[in-house]
């Protein structure tokens, strides 16, 4: 076991109803509100008028900024810390999935500085404060609800970038599964895909906690179990709570315990085909895992076979892999770039953006011959063993 600092500031509301106390819990950090939110589905399902209702009754002064698009850009971030600046606002209400929540925690370091955000996310610059952020999930996916990572991209630069700084911790989150029963079949799927992927790199990182491996996998088995069951009931309110759940403890520290890194390396490879061809996350992430899988199977057997004991009861690296790549079919999710429309002679296109980007991982690095491997495993991913 590793040696590790465990630190978790945010207070998670959790349940249905649950933001009736959003009001309340917000004035506590000032009077003028940047409301943050996407493209429109909010209000069309009603959740913008309960926050906002919510945020008035408090007295709240309420400005926004609307438009986040999944796989957030730099340039909204921008032009909503430039908003928040105009306006003198104390606090920031995120309302959306992971995409608005991680571009609100680099607009909260925005508004509190005088730099570029995008200074901040790529190492050029340390933030020394940001000013407080509560998030209202719509979305169970990401756990960027209760950790301090961001992810954004920028088209400008070719790259899509993950950061990590403890100022970035939402100070409230308020989880409402209710809020998530609008959620589509295809980001339904994606979401199940990235919980269990960011349970898949805490497992595969540097450092081997019995106990933390039991948590992670259990975690992964509950999402095996009841994310089929969604797909099948999507409005199942309590179905959605399991769901979100296992979201939130999948990334909110838990699984890192006990271990130096997780490794990240089939999320950087994910990153960068949202990247060039704007693949939803966890779709990117149902392609990439099982080929990273592949190319591992010769070098860390005893770890992968670990992992398909604990969740599907099977003794071989080639069944586990093959397991996995049957759940995620199950749930509707691509396991292939042919699935997503990606032709083959696109491949040396995304080799070289692995190879520009120099995409590896923490704790299992990856040269340009791996990522020739792996590509050519995400074509052949549809091909069971």
């Amino acid at each position: 076991m590793e040696n590790f600092t465990a630190y978790n500031p945010t207070r998670l509301h959790f349940g249905e109803s649950i933001i009736n106390k959003l009001g309340t819990t917000v004035k506590q950090y000032g009077n003028r509100v940047l409301l943050v939110y996407g493209k429109g589905s909010v209000k069309k399902y009603g959740y913008y008028s309960s926050v906002v209702e919510e945020l008035e009754a408090a007295v709240l002064e309420i400005f926004e900024y609307s438009g986040i698009k999944p796989n957030p850009i730099i340039e909204d971030v921008e032009k909503a810390t430039i908003i928040g600046k105009q306006n003198n606002v104390d606090v920031i209400v995120a309302l959306g999935g992971g995409s608005v929540i991680d571009s609100a925690k680099i607009i909260s370091l925005g508004i509190a500085s005088n730099e570029n955000p995008w200074d901040f996310m790529t190492w050029k610059l340390t933030p020394q404060k940001s000013i407080p952020l509560v998030t209202v999930l719509t979305l169970a996916a990401t756990g960027t609800e209760m950790n301090a990572a961001a992810v954004v991209q920028n088209h400008s630069t070719g790259q899509k970038v993950g950061y990590v700084n403890p100022l970035m911790f939402p100070k409230d989150s308020f989880l409402d599964p209710s809020f998530t029963v609008t959620v589509p079949k295809n980001y339904t799927s994606y979401g199940i895909v990235d919980l269990i992927a960011h349970s898949l790199e805490a497992f595969f990182g540097q450092g081997e906690p019995s106990v933390i491996d039991q948590i992670t996998i259990d975690i992964i088995k509950d999402a095996i179990q009841f994310g089929p069951l969604l797909m099948d009931d999507l409005t199942n309110v309590e179905l959605r709570a399991k769901i979100m759940l296992d979201a939130t403890l999948a990334l909110n520290g838990l699984t890192s315990y006990g271990k130096k890194s997780g490794d990240w390396g089939v999320h950087g490879l994910g990153h960068e085909l949202s990247l060039l061809f704007d693949t939803p996350h966890g779709a990117s992430l149902s392609i990439v895992y099982p080929a990273w899988l592949k190319l591992q199977k010769n070098r860390i057997p005893k770890r992968i076979i670990k992992l398909g004991q604990g969740l599907f009861d099977v003794y071989t690296v080639d069944d586990t892999i093959n397991q996995l790549l049957a759940f995620f079919k199950k749930i509707g999710s691509p396991v292939s770039l042919n699935e997503i429309d990606i032709p083959y002679d696109s491949r040396a296109r995304i080799i070289e953006q692995y190879k520009k980007n120099q995409i590896s991982g923490m704790h299992h690095s990856l040269s340009n011959n791996d990522h020739e491997k792996i590509v050519d495993f995400m074509f052949l991913n549809k091909q069971l063993f």
